[in-house]
Order: C-alpha cells, then structure tokens, then sequence
C-alpha cells in the first residue's frame, strides 16, 4: 500500500477530535479536505476505517491504520528533533503521546512523573480502569498503558512497575454506626459501600472474600478519584482507599479491617516501537513506580 502521510494524519485527528470538522480545525483545513483525505485513505487500503457517527467510530480495519498513522507521527516528531541542527530550523513538531492511565494512579504519581516531559510531548491521557485499559492499546487508541494485564498486547511489551495497596476506610463515627463489631458479614451486608463507577471491582473484591458473593449493600458511585476519597471522608460510606492517597487523610479515616487488604499490581505496556520519545516517557514512568509502588521483595507499608 502506498500511503500519504496527510491521509494518515487526517485519521488520527478525526479520530482525536470525533469530527471531520473538529479534524479540520486542527490541521487548518477545511471538512471537506478532511472527507476526501479518508475516502482517499480508504481506497488505498481498500477497507472501511471509520463509521462516520458523531463521534466517529473506528472499525477494525481502521484500528491497524490508526496504531500506523499513530506510530508515523511520531516517529517523524522523532527525526524532526534529532535534525534541529539545521541552521535555518524550521519549528520542531511536539510529538502527541496517548496514554491510558487508572484514576488512582494518575491522581498520585503518574502526573509528576510526566510533568518533566511536558516541554517535549504532549500527552493525551485517556482514564480507565486498570483491567480495562489493555483494550484502549488494542485498539490503537493509546500507545502506552498503566494497566493490571501483565500478558502483552500483540505488538507491545509489558514491565512490571509494582503493586497499590488499597485498604477499606471509612470515618470514625461511620465505624462507629455500621461496624461496632468490626467488618463482620452481616455488617458488610448492610452498610453503604462507595464505588468509583461500575468498572470498579475493588470494593466487591473485598466484599465476596468477607461475606460472600451474594452480599448487596447500598452502593453510592463518585466517578472522580479526588472526590471519591472526599465521599468517604463526608461519611457517604466506606470504601477501598489506595494507600498513597490515604497518607493525606489519616486524621479523618481510619482502617476497617488493618490486618486485610486488596493489591493491584500494575504493569507498563507500551507499542514495541523504537522512540527515543516513547522509552523517555517509560523511563520516567518507571522511575516513578519504583519511588512510590510496592516492588517485589520490599516488606509491605
């Protein structure tokens, strides 16, 4: 297949932006531009690469042009800062990195470990869920992850950072009410439980290992993982709370259950492709998980 690179870009801003016209607008064309670019995309590959709804959507076909037109980019980010040497430079492009990243962890330590690299690239974090994120690399929508899936995706590599520790907490005068007698089964039964949203197993994780898989408690969902730990420490009900974000609240909350715990282990998987763009941003990832998770050997906090 011979494909142009205006063609491929077009793809990818389509599919960043939901729109032909939000495409547009960004490479400063018109739709109609955008619109012959992927018809002429599509006859190249002699495939249908998107549903044109609003948003858009990508079809399978598409998923393998996107993770190209992706790896293109910024591959060519890549070769235009290497050759800023030129006397008469013309501007360097900010390669766009997307990255699907876990609530917890991009609330904790993901973000400053990015934040040095923010002069270079640009990142575009996508939130989802640990067990869910593996499938945004799938779909060529992200080229890197903090996911729970050790096994690679076809076409990535995966590196172990290290395990979160989330503790179930509540409010003093919340254990008070629901568990005088500590987490017990009927208590579990009973007392509100506030979930991150309904990809979040943790708290049901927790709850069929105390009191069994039938257990059904009230159950508030807080889809934000800052206001998630503000509506545990408001008394809305009890939850899992990682233990980087439990450090801050210690004077509110106190442990339910300090002898049982949930670990998550988290992995870095990331497109096999040589960019110095790409192993910068796993380096500093890296770096920052052996700072802040729980690694193999190291007794638990």
């Amino acid at each position: 297949m011979d494909l142009d690179l205006s063609q491929l870009r077009a793809l990818d801003a389509t599919v960043r932006g939901g729109t032909l016209e939000a495409a547009a607008r960004a490479l400063h064309v018109t739709p109609s531009a955008i619109s012959q670019r992927l018809r002429a995309l599509e006859v190249a590959t002699g495939r249908i690469l998107l549903v044109r709804t609003k948003p858009v959507q990508v079809t399978e076909s598409g998923q393998a042009v996107l993770r190209l037109a992706r790896q293109v980019d910024l591959l060519t980010a890549d070769v235009a800062r290497e050759l800023g040497g030129d006397p008469a430079p013309a501007p360097v492009p900010v390669p766009t990195l997307p990255i699907a990243v876990n609530a917890d962890s991009m609330a904790t330590w993901v973000l400053p470990a990015l934040t040095p690299l923010a002069g270079d690239v640009c990142f575009d974090l996508h939130r989802e869920d640990q067990e869910h994120t593996s499938a945004l690399l799938r779909a060529g929508t992200v080229m890197a992850a903090v996911t729970a899936d050790a096994e690679p995706v076809p076409g990535c590599t995966s590196t172990r950072l290290g395990g979160m520790r989330y503790r179930p907490m509540a409010t003093p005068g919340f254990a008070r009410r629901w568990f005088p007698a500590g987490p017990t089964p009927e208590a579990l039964a009973r007392a509100p439980v506030v979930v991150f949203d309904r990809k979040d197993d943790l708290q049901h994780r927790y709850l069929h290992a105390q009191a069994g898989p039938d257990v059904a408690p009230p159950v508030h969902y807080v889809p934000a993982a800052a206001d998630y730990v503000a509506a545990i420490t408001l008394g809305l009900g009890w939850g899992m709370v990682p233990d980087l974000q439990a450090r801050g609240v210690t004077a509110e909350l106190v442990t339910l259950d300090p002898t049982d715990a949930v670990d998550v282990v988290l992995h870095w998987q990331q497109w096999r492709l040589r960019s110095p763009t790409l192993d910068r941003v796993r380096e500093a990832v890296l770096a920052a998980a052996g700072r802040h998770l729980d690694q193999p050997g190291e007794p638990r906090r």
